[in-house]
């Protein structure tokens, strides 16, 4: 079996507290190892997942544990991410003259602001009310008896799809389940997080991307009314 390793970096605590002092989330950390050919399986809001199959060297542990050491002297140093990450900056060139420690703040504010960790939570611990049976969701969808809701106006419709935010990876409503406000408070988030933080997007599987007039509008399949 391979070994597996989850790293876990400053700025939530066990029971989902915030730090008021600093914080790196984990999506900055992967982005710089990527960038230095560590490649990272999972990543979480303050923890990432690595994998090291039967064959790995010592060379290759020595080349992630350096890769976290010039991380954080480029953090405490605040490089400017066009000189520590180039392959981003050349894809996202909003970014060249922020600071890495500078980067790590703003996201590490936005997730405390809104508090993120306890969002995630409430909502996979929401009252989950299906309305039809998954098959009979399919079947809607299979005869395009569907319409494509925008996020704003989800609450009380049925997905005709499977949701599944990343992180962390698990589905939230299958098929025939209605939105709850919790769960569109959640995509709100990930909408204006994606909007403000370009290239380090929230994942949800099932939510549809449209480009409408040269701005991001968000999307899922419900069933039609």
């Amino acid at each position: 079996d391979p070994i597996k390793a989850t790293i876990i970096t400053p700025g939530l605590n066990v029971d989902g507290e915030f730090s008021e002092e600093f914080g790196i989330p984990a999506s900055i950390v992967t982005k710089y190892l990527a960038e230095h050919g560590v490649i990272v399986e999972k990543t979480g809001l303050y923890s990432f997942f690595i994998m090291f199959t039967i064959g790995i060297t010592k060379g290759r542990w020595n080349t992630l544990v350096a890769a976290l050491q010039q991380f954080k002297d480029d953090y405490d140093k605040n490089q400017p991410l066009w000189k520590v990450l180039p392959e981003f900056i050349q894809k996202q060139p909003s970014y060249e003259r922020i600071g890495l420690k500078d980067l790590c703040t703003q996201i590490h504010e936005i997730y405390k602001k809104h508090d993120i960790a306890k969002l995630t939570t409430e909502m996979y611990l929401s009252d989950m009310i299906p309305a039809m049976k998954p098959t009979d969701a399919f079947s809607k969808m299979a005869h395009k008896e569907i319409e494509r809701v925008a996020i704003d106006d989800l609450e009380g419709r049925i997905t005709a799809v499977l949701l599944t935010p990343y992180p962390p990876g698990i589905p939230l409503l299958i098929p025939g389940e209605r939105f709850n406000k919790i769960i569109v408070d959640y995509l709100k988030f990930a909408r204006d997080f994606n909007e403000k933080f370009p290239g380090f997007e929230t994942d949800n599987h099932g939510l549809v991307k449209e480009k409408i007039d040269g701005k991001a509008h968000y999307f899922v399949d419900c069933v039609s009314i």
